[in-house]
């Protein structure tokens, strides 16, 4: 099993940047995929990016490409999201999650450890 807490989340003005961290305890991170998705009030919990085991490949939804990088340092059990440029839009409570699939992927269910999230809002 592992443990995942967020932090980072705050408010920001449109432009700016954030930087998320996900903090994993337990067993064995390093042969955990991770990733990060967001919630916003009303919508469905959606992918934004992911990284396999070693952090040598990284995945991202259209709509953050450019603007967020994910990575990982797995000495130190910690993934991190870099968002640059934010828009008003990308405003949701952000979860990490866990996966311990072979393969990537962006659904929910395809990941076995939840966060309990942290917020990002965003401001115009």
């Amino acid at each position: 099993q592992v443990q995942l807490g967020e932090s980072g989340g705050g408010l920001v003005q449109a432009g700016e940047s954030l930087r998320l961290f996900c903090a994993a305890s337990g067993r064995s991170f390093s042969s955990y995929r991770m990733g990060w998705f967001r919630q916003a009030p009303g919508k469905e919990r959606e992918f934004v990016a992911a990284i396999s085991r070693s952090g040598s490949t990284t995945y991202y939804a259209d709509s953050v490409t450019g603007r967020f990088t994910i990575s990982r340092d797995n000495a130190k059990n910690t993934v991190y999201l870099q968002m640059d440029s934010l828009k008003p839009e990308y405003a949701a409570v952000y979860y990490c999650a866990a996966s311990q699939r072979l393969r990537h992927g962006t659904c929910t269910n395809e990941y076995d450890y939840w966060g309990q999230g942290t917020q990002v809002t965003v401001s115009s």
